[in-house]
């Protein structure tokens, strides 16, 4: 197996094999709740446009969202885990867009099959490619807000890559030393309202979900993808 880690939007457009689209702070985090919490599925959007679009074709559709951290205006919620951590999705349909994460999926073109990862299901995406053991795995980290590497994006791609090849990663130091990087942001009195302090713990509990999100393309014009349970068991 060929591992390879990439960034940002030009990283996800190199991506071949198995593309693993990952946003810790927060995108697919956020998602991972939102299909804990009985969601029909979400589709993943690159533009704010294609989400009210689809709301209007669909008013029953949930919008989740945010640029530049804060929610989108006209959305239900934010891009916060803390926000949904309780909200009952059962049987809902979400439409997920966001500054970075979301724009990893619709540009993972060259992909034979795209997955989503952060730290909550970070054991159940190394213990699926172990298992699909493909000739190609790409980590794309998809940073800040897909224009900036961030450490929590690239440490969780080299985590997932330590548990696939057996190689000690002391992931808990990375945890702590988070906490004065892209972190901070979650402490910040005057942030709250966007960052919640709530989202930082959240986003970093290693192995919160035994699950692996996958995207389906269902059209290609868009594009558009659907998000969903990989073993579809669910």
């Amino acid at each position: 197996m060929k591992i390879q880690i990439l960034q940002l939007t030009e990283g996800a457009k190199q991506a071949t094999g198995i593309a693993v689209v990952i946003d810790v702070f927060r995108a697919f985090t956020t998602a991972c709740f939102i299909m804990n919490n009985g969601a029909e599925c979400i589709y993943p959007v690159g533009a704010v446009e294609t989400a009210f679009r689809l709301k209007e074709e669909n008013p029953d559709i949930i919008l989740v969202g945010e640029r530049n951290e804060i929610i989108v205006p006209g959305f239900d919620y934010g891009n916060s885990p803390a926000n949904i951590e309780h909200t009952d999705f059962t049987g809902k349909t979400i439409v997920h867009t966001t500054s970075a994460g979301t724009q990893g999926i619709v540009n993972a073109v060259n992909a034979d099959e795209i997955i989503t990862a952060s730290f909550v299901n970070a054991p159940a995406v190394a213990k699926y490619l172990k298992e699909k053991n493909p000739e190609t795995v790409s980590f794309v980290c998809m940073g800040k807000c897909a224009v900036e590497p961030a450490e929590e994006d690239t440490w969780c791609a080299e985590y997932i890559s330590s548990l696939i090849t057996g190689t000690p990663y002391n992931v808990e130091e990375r945890l702590k030393e988070l906490r004065n990087l892209e972190g901070r942001r979650f402490f910040r009195p005057d942030n709250q309202l966007q960052c919640p302090e709530r989202d930082f713990y959240l986003a970093t509990q290693i192995g919160l979900f035994d699950f692996v999100l996958k995207a389906e393309c269902i059209d290609k014009a868009v594009p558009l993808y659907r998000l969903n349970f990989a073993d579809k068991t669910r």
